[in-house]
């Protein structure tokens, strides 16, 4: 994903895996990061605070984790519209 996505890191790469979900809004929103979840949680903030950070949430069922990267590979030109784009804090992926 780092040719599409160079900046794109998993929690794991900052030692987050087990941050609270308001850690890591916190932590996106200070560091200029978009969340890409499945975790209903995240979008209930967006909905709450807007953004910064922009929420990409992927409500695709149970995907392995090749399939996950070809999914995003997919839906690669929608996700890089929405995060250059201004307006908008929530972008849902099927």
């Amino acid at each position: 994903m780092h040719d599409l996505f160079p900046h794109a890191r998993h929690l794991k790469f900052f030692d987050m895996e087990e941050a609270t979900d308001l850690e890591i809004w916190s932590f996106a929103k200070k560091n200029g990061y978009a969340i890409v979840t499945k975790d209903d949680d995240f979008r209930e903030l967006s909905m709450a605070f807007g953004h910064p950070p922009k929420v990409i949430w992927i409500k695709a069922g149970n995907i392995r984790k090749s399939g996950f990267e070809n999914f995003l590979r997919d839906k690669a030109v929608f996700i890089r519209n929405f995060i250059d784009a201004e307006e908008g804090s929530l972008l849902v992926l099927k």
